[in-house]
């Protein structure tokens, strides 16, 4: 039997993951931020002045799995929630980047979909 187009490559979601565990409080983080839809802290290993991820509280693989799950009302909370953390970190004004990483071709290592928020510098070109 054919699988749905929407069922193809679909990432299993590991409710193992770190960010699993951190949402459920298993796993400890320097916290920046939290609201019904979206939980925000500080990248342990940071590639900018300021990296903060936002994770949204429900069990989403990938950017894919959210955009074709999540509800209109859960994914406009969770990206508003993106723009208040920052907000909060004082990045608009001077500008700031978001990545979400998707599969093994752009390097998604935790399978909780996820968005990288990187300022608090001239952060450059996006590709070399």
């Amino acid at each position: 039997m054919k699988k749905p187009a929407g069922n193809l490559n679909k990432m299993a979601y590991d409710k193992n993951n770190i960010f699993a565990k951190i949402l459920r409080g298993e796993v400890p983080c320097k916290k920046v931020h939290e609201t019904e839809f979206a939980f925000a802290f500080h990248d342990i290993a940071p590639d900018a002045p300021v990296h903060v991820l936002v994770i949204p509280k429900g069990e989403y693989a990938s950017f894919d799995d959210f955009s074709q799950n999540a509800s209109p009302e859960f994914m406009k909370g969770f990206f508003v929630s993106v723009q208040e953390v920052a907000k909060m970190l004082g990045l608009v004004e001077n500008g700031y980047r978001i990545i979400s990483n998707h599969g093994s071709d752009a390097s998604q290592t935790v399978h909780h979909f996820h968005v990288h928020i990187l300022g608090g510098k001239n952060l450059g070109r996006l590709l070399g």
